[in-house]
């Protein structure tokens, strides 16, 4: 069942937009999830915090992919009282050159929170990186799914993809 208050919350934050946009993949599509606008209105934040919250087992430690979910996955440590790590798209070329911030342990179990997948290859090269700095990953949790196959990409690298929304439900009844 879709999460309704959230859906509310981005439409309200003006986070789903109609027209033509191009897409990072390079793909053009007729709608956009801003997540700059959802990640930084307080009421999406806190929503995505407690559902982020309520799918994330006891032992999980959390990584947020560098720059989109750093916001969404320090708002679900304060909400679960849990540590967590950044997953940097490619090492600093300075200081200390990680690719992951903050403290992980060899066999650490790791979940994965992403604002918006639609290949899902953001995803697979932070997981990719969490993996080689010796973190246990299996699961990448999202704000929304967009079902352009990115499950299906995560699948491929046995990975599982969990979506607070899709596409499907952020868009039903967007017109009413």
């Amino acid at each position: 069942m879709a999460n309704t208050a959230l859906i509310e919350a981005l439409r309200a934050a003006d986070a789903v937009q109609f027209g033509e946009f191009e897409l990072s993949h390079g793909g053009t599509s007729s709608y956009y999830v801003d997540k700059y606008l959802f990640e930084t209105d307080p009421r999406c934040l806190k929503l995505i915090a407690e559902a982020f919250a309520e799918r994330v087992a006891d032992d999980d430690k959390l990584a947020g992919v560098a720059l989109g979910a750093v916001p969404l996955v320090a708002a679900t440590a304060v909400e679960t009282n849990k540590p967590y790590v950044i997953a940097r798209k490619k090492a600093k070329e300075y200081g200390t050159a990680k690719r992951i911030e903050g403290a992980l342990e060899e066999g650490e179990e790791v979940v994965v929170l992403e604002d918006i997948a639609t290949t899902g290859q953001s995803a697979v090269d932070a997981v990719e990186a969490l993996r080689e700095a010796g973190a246990v990953v299996n699961r990448v949790i999202v704000v929304v799914d967009r079902q352009e196959g990115a499950a299906e990409l995560l699948a491929d690298h046995d990975i599982e993809l969990e979506s607070l929304l899709t596409a499907e439900d952020l868009l039903a009844d967007a017109d009413s």
